[in-house]
C-alpha cells in the first residue's frame, strides 16, 4: 500500500400500507422506499452491498438506470454518518448530531432496503447469502462494504476508552472522547498515532493534531504541551507537494514527528502508550500521555476475507481504471473495500456509473478513473490545505491557485459546503467529483 493510505453502519409500518404502490412497504417523512429485515424478493437486477457513501450514491444512480423496484441495498445499520465531519467533531468545531441522519432518509425512494448482514458472496452463481440463510440473486452486484476498524489489535483496547484522556475520531463511540480529552488537557504529551495498516482518510490522523495545537494555543496551554505524531509511515504524506507544506506547518508549530512508530499497546490506567519501532522489530518505547488520539488498525470486512471476489489481502479485486471486477464482469466495487491503489473516494461513482452503463449494453468500458482523491487537510480552526491528487501521487487540483497553501476559503468549503454537497448531491447520485468544474476553471485561464 502507498504512503498516502489505502484508504469510510425497524420494522415496517402497517398503517396505510394499502395506499402504497405494490412493492413499497414503508412510508416516512423522508419519502417512500421499501424496507425489510430480509429480502422482500430474492432477485434484483442491481444488488448493492453497503449503505455508506459509495453504496447510497450508486443505488441512486442505478435507480435512474433500471428503476427503483429493480434495485436493493443490503445494510444493517439504522443510521448513516457523514464521517469526514468527525475531524471537526473531535476538535469541538461541530456536533456529532450534525454528521448523522436516519438511514431511511438517505435511501433512494422506492429502492428496497434489506436490513441484514451479508454472510457470504457466491459470484459463480450470481448470489449472496444473508443472515438467517437468506439467498438473494442478482444480475449486477456493486460491493461497497467499506473498511473494518480493529481497535482490538492494540493491546488494552477498546476497553481503554473507558478511561479519560483517550479518544479516536474514527468511531462514533469514541469521537466525542477526543474533544473531552482535549478540553481536559493540563500538561504533558499529546500523542497522535497512525497505524501500520491501510486506513480510510489517511490525512485524518494528523488533522486532529493540528486542531489540538490550535485549541491549546487558544486556551493558553500550548507551552505546557509536547505534541507528538507517531506514525508507522516513513513520510508525513504521500504527495510531495503537500508533504512539503505540512512539514512547514509542523516546524512552525513545534510538533515532534516520529516515523516508523506503530502503537501496539495502551495502558490506559497508567496513561501510557507503547510503540514498536518498525525499523527495529521488537524494540519498543513507552510514552506517558496527557492526551492520546488513536487511529486504529483497519482491514477488509470479514465477509470479504478469503472471498472469491477478493485478492489475497481481502480487498475486492477491481480494475483500477473501470472499477469492474477483474474476474467477474457483472461485479463492481467502490470505496474502502476495494484494492484501488489510492485513498478511496465516492467521487469514483461517476466513472463506475459509466462502466456499468456500458456493461449493461454489452460494450467495453471506456471512461477511465484516474484515481482522483480529495483530502482537505485541516490545519487550524479556519485553515485547510486542499490536497487533490491521482494514482501517481501527482497533484490534480481543481482551482487555479496553489492549493498547498493554507486557506480560509478551503476551510469553509470543508466545514460548510462539502456537507451540503454530500447530503444533497453525492448521495443522490448527482455528483461524481469536480472533474467537469476543474476543466472549466482551467479552460478559463487559456
Amino acid at each position: 500500500m502507498s504512503a498516502i493510505g489505502a484508504v469510510s453502519s425497524c420494522s415496517c409500518l402497517c398503517s396505510g400500507v394499502w395506499l402504497l404502490k405494490p412493492g413499497m412497504q414503508k412510508m416516512s417523512s423522508f419519502g417512500l422506499h421499501t424496507a425489510a429485515r430480509c429480502a422482500a424478493k430474492h432477485y434484483y437486477e442491481v444488488l448493492v452491498l453497503g449503505g455508506g457513501a459509495g453504496g447510497i450514491a450508486m443505488s441512486a444512480r442505478m435507480k435512474r438506470k433500471v428503476g427503483a423496484e429493480n434495485v436493493a441495498v443490503v445494510e444493517p445499520s439504522k443510521t448513516h454518518y457523514y464521517q469526514p465531519l468527525w475531524t471537526l467533531v473531535g476538535g469541538g468545531a461541530k456536533q456529532l448530531a450534525d454528521s448523522a441522519r436516519p438511514m431511511g432518509s438517505v435511501m433512494p425512494t422506492g429502492v428496497e432496503w434489506i436490513k441484514s448482514q451479508v454472510i457470504a458472496l457466491d459470484p459463480e452463481k450470481n448470489c449472496v447469502w444473508l443472515e438467517n440463510d437468506i439467498k438473494v440473486s442478482y444480475k449486477y452486484l456493486i460491493i461497497a462494504l467499506g473498511i473494518s476498524l480493529h481497535y482490538e489489535k492494540i493491546k488494552g483496547l477498546p476497553e481503554g476508552f473507558n478511561y479519560p484522556k483517550i479518544g479516536s475520531n474514527y468511531s462514533v463511540q469514541t469521537v466525542e472522547k477526543t474533544w473531552r480529552a482535549l478540553q481536559d488537557f493540563k500538561e504533558g504529551n499529546a500523542i497522535f498515532t497512525f497505524p501500520n495498516t491501510p486506513v480510510k482518510c489517511a490525512g485524518a490522523p494528523q488533522k486532529i493534531m493540528y486542531l489540538s495545537d490550535a485549541y491549546l494555543r487558544k486556551t493558553g496551554k500550548r507551552s505546557k504541551a509536547n505534541i507528538m505524531f507517531n506514525t508507522s509511515l516513513g513520510v508525513i504524506f504521500g504527495v510531495k507537494k503537500y508533504a512539503d507544506a505540512l512539514l512547514e506547518v509542523i516546524k512552525d508549530r513545534n510538533i515532534a514527528v516520529n516515523y516508523k512508530h506503530s502503537l501496539i499497546e495502551v495502558r490506559a490506567d497508567k496513561q501510557e502508550a507503547v510503540f514498536e519501532n518498525l525499523d527495529k522489530p521488537g524494540v519498543t518505547e513507552v510514552h506517558q500521555y496527557e492526551m492520546l488520539h488513536v487511529t486504529p488498525p483497519m482491514g477488509p470486512p470479514a465477509v470479504l476475507i478469503n472471498s472469491p471476489v477478493s485478492d489475497e489481502g481481502g480487498w475486492v479485486d477491481v480494475d483500477k481504471e473501470t472499477l469492474q471486477h477483474k474476474k467477474y464482469p457483472n461485479v463492481f466495487g467502490i470505496g474502502d473495500c476495494t484494492n484501488l491503489p489510492t485513498s478511496k473516494t465516492a467521487a469514483a461513482s461517476g466513472v463506475l456509473d459509466n462502466t456499468i452503463s456500458l456493461v449493461m449494453k454489452n460494450e467495453l468500458p471506456v471512461k477511465k478513473y484516474d484515481g482522483y482523491t480529495s483530502c482537505p487537510l485541516v490545519t487550524s480552526y479556519n485553515k485547510v490545505i486542499l490536497a487533490e491528487f491521482d494514482y501517481n501521487a501527482q497533484p490534480l487540483e481543481t482551482f487555479p491557485i496553489d492549493q498547498s497553501k493554507e486557506r480560509t476559503t478551503m476551510y469553509h468549503m470543508k466545514a460548510d459546503m462539502m456537507p451540503l454537497l454530500y447530503w444533497n448531491a453525492l448521495l443522490k447520485g448527482y455528483w461524481g467529483g469536480p472533474a467537469p468544474f476543474r476543466k472549466l476553471m482551467h479552460l478559463g485561464l487559456k
